[in-house]
């Protein structure tokens, strides 16, 4: 998986163009895609308890995303025990979406498609260009758009998001024969991770193990 991961990061080409940046406690861009089990998902129609889960994926030729995918499928009534409702989203075809769904034995799980690519920057997510066929076998989009998951509250403001940086590996895990090809601050302006916490939180002091008895 790792070493699979980093040749995805190595051949993937970022767009360069504006991305949205989206804080927590505010508004997310409007959000609407058609179903492959048939209609249409649109954020403003979800009623959920406590948020509505949205995972963003690549697609069907991404073989990283077929695991967390099929995960989060298996999840699905979990999640609803807890007031969560859970789309996941890409910037696939409705072929090439069936057949993820049908491939991937997805079961649960409402999948939505068509993804625009300038929707995909609203909401802060990377766009790629194609690079050819994955481990998988299969050609990428000439565009497509990266991962992200979101958190958003009933009242249509976010929560929480996790996004993928332009590289998401951890340094000491990329060959330095990959690693002089790229620039591993890519992103840093964008955040992977909102921290959630409350109004006039105050970061504690950290604890220096050396200093307890």
């Amino acid at each position: 998986m790792l070493g699979e991961s980093v040749a995805i990061v190595a051949d993937h080409h970022h767009e360069e163009k504006t991305m949205s940046r989206l804080m927590p406690r505010q508004p997310v861009p409007e959000l609407a895609v058609p179903l492959v089990a048939g209609g249409e998902w649109r954020l403003a129609d979800q009623t959920p308890d406590n948020f509505t889960l949205i995972c963003f994926y690549r697609g069907m030729h991404c073989p990283i995303c077929k695991t967390y995918v099929k995960e989060l499928d298996r999840l699905v009534d979990d999640f609803a025990q807890r007031g969560v409702n859970v789309v996941a989203i890409s910037s696939d075809t409705q072929e090439r979406a069936g057949q993820t769904v049908a491939d991937w034995r997805l079961e649960n799980l409402d999948v939505g498609y068509d993804l625009a690519i300038d929707s995909a920057r609203e909401w802060g997510l990377y766009v790629s260009t194609s690079r050819g066929k994955t481990s998988l076998g299969i050609m990428e989009p000439d565009l497509f758009s990266e991962p992200g998951v979101f958190a958003v509250r009933p009242d249509g403001t976010l929560y929480m998001a996790d996004m993928y940086r332009e590289i998401f590996e951890h340094p000491d895990a990329v060959p330095p024969s990959i690693k002089k090809y790229l620039d591993l601050n890519a992103g840093n302006d964008r955040g992977r991770v909102y921290r959630i916490a409350p109004a006039g939180f105050e970061v504690p002091r950290p604890v220096r193990l050396s200093e307890k008895p």
